[in-house]
């Protein structure tokens, strides 16, 4: 099984919010690697700045929270894959035309469930309902 995740899923580890029980306890009952594309890589890290910056984390928290995620990514427990930009923009064309517009799905939202299709993967690791529902129509299991 391939579990891809989006932003959601990563910020409910790392960034301790209303999912992080739910998510780590997938985590540790599946003992799962879990895949994740740069882009996603890019929007975590960025959003944990931003917070602190914003102040609602506490100063050095963005540092802690990100220092865990390398570390679970050295161990391999996160895994950043190297996608095809062109093949991921070519499926999100696709799912948007079939969606958007009735379903209204959002372009990053988009882009995730389309890297995982690229990616071959067969489970998506969201909490966003929206973009659940999009994965779950391309045939993607969510298994929360």
């Amino acid at each position: 099984m391939v579990a891809f995740a989006d932003t959601s899923f990563l910020f409910a580890v790392y960034g301790n919010d209303a999912h992080t029980p739910v998510a780590l306890s997938w985590l540790r009952a599946t003992g799962q690697k879990v895949y994740i594309s740069e882009l996603a890589d890019f929007e975590l890290c960025n959003p944990l700045r931003f917070v602190e910056f914003a102040g609602r984390l506490a100063s050095g928290n963005a540092a802690r929270f990100l220092a865990q995620y390398g570390s679970d990514c050295a161990a391999g427990r996160i895994r950043i894959e190297i996608c095809n930009l062109a093949d991921i923009v070519r499926e999100a064309k696709r799912l948007s035309g079939m969606y958007t517009a009735e379903k209204g799905h959002r372009a990053f939202d988009i882009l995730h469930v389309a890297t995982a299709i690229s990616q071959r993967a067969d489970r998506f690791l969201t909490f966003d309902a929206n973009q659940k529902k999009l994965a779950e129509a391309e045939g993607l299991q969510i298994p929360f």
